[in-house]
């Protein structure tokens, strides 16, 4: 075990703000939704393709999942002004 703390890690009474602590994992959050939508989305396509006998579902649902994904990450993250996040600049 260290003995020393590390810097950057939030404790339950740590003084970091609200919008250090929002943004703090987010990168994860977003990769498992990636891999998630191709897995399940996949996984549907591999199902049906092995009864119906087209391999070819299998690839076309990874990409229906991919697809489900990044739109899902744009609706839920692609919104810094309803976050508290103000627009900077010209993008007002």
């Amino acid at each position: 075990m260290r003995s020393y703390r590390r810097p950057g890690r939030y404790e339950a009474g740590s003084q970091a703000s609200a919008a250090e602590r929002c943004h703090h994992g987010h990168g994860w959050t977003v990769f498992s939704y990636l891999i998630s939508g191709m897995a399940a989305y996949g996984g549907i396509g591999w199902v049906i393709g092995h009864f119906t006998h087209i391999s070819l579902l299998f690839p076309i649902g990874m990409l229906i999942g991919l697809a489900i994904s990044v739109g899902w990450i744009i609706y839920r993250y692609g919104r810094p002004h309803e976050l508290g996040n103000p627009p900077k600049g010209d993008d007002r």
